[in-house]
């Protein structure tokens, strides 16, 4: 497993990317650390597809999702970044996109996949937004159409990073979790009690995902 690493957000506003608007900055080098290390974690395995979840809600998760892949995009490597919180789905606000089409439209067979997919002006990196709030989450996320959509993106892209719903919190993501390479695990110093911590390892393990390292926000 990866060190666990601080990151430092101080009283920045939520929704800036930091890796992007400061790439330079103390914060910027921890998320390219927090990227080697992801490497060496899967070092021999090919591993493409990652999840990034957290015990609870309000940790950081998402935060952690979009400035993580920024870094992989600064690294020429082709990012797709799926949002995948079809509950509270956030990453559109993060890159001031629309959310009116999105993975939920993909699965329910309304929209193309490329379609969907909306290119941000980071280069490398695109994004794909949740799209309308469904009424079946588990069954989407744990659906055909979802491995099928995974398998696709891997043709078009090295990483695919997801980001879901606290995985204390619902089903789906666990179902996520099974299907990805492995997982990252976001925890909130000061929040996430360490009882819930150790509840969240459980679960992926449960999940047979696999937990490659954690990341302490704040």
């Amino acid at each position: 497993m990866l060190n666990k690493i601080t990151k430092r957000l101080g009283q920045r506003k939520k929704r800036i990317l930091i890796t992007s608007s400061y790439p330079d900055s103390i914060i910027s080098e921890q998320f390219r650390m927090i990227q080697t290390n992801i490497k060496f974690s899967m070092a021999g395995e090919k591993s493409q597809i990652f999840l990034v979840t957290s015990p609870n809600d309000g940790e950081g998760k998402s935060t952690t999702a979009a400035n993580l892949a920024i870094t992989i995009a600064q690294q020429k490597e082709k990012v797709l970044l799926i949002d995948a919180n079809l509950r509270k789905p956030s990453l559109h606000s993060f890159f001031k996109t629309s959310n009116s089409n999105g993975l939920v439209d993909i699965l329910n067979g309304r929209v193309l996949f490329h379609d969907a997919i909306i290119h941000t002006e980071m280069g490398r990196l695109d994004l794909l937004p949740s799209g309308p709030a469904p009424n079946n989450p588990v069954e989407l996320l744990g659906s055909q159409m979802m491995h099928e959509l995974l398998q696709k993106a891997l043709r078009s892209y090295q990483i695919v990073l997801i980001d879901s719903n606290a995985i204390l919190d619902v089903t789906d993501t666990k179902l996520l979790a099974n299907q990805c390479d492995g997982v990252v695990l976001v925890i909130k110093n000061g929040k996430t009690k360490f009882e819930k911590a150790a509840e969240a390892k459980k679960v992926l393990e449960f999940a047979k995902a696999k937990l490659v390292g954690v990341v302490m926000n704040h």
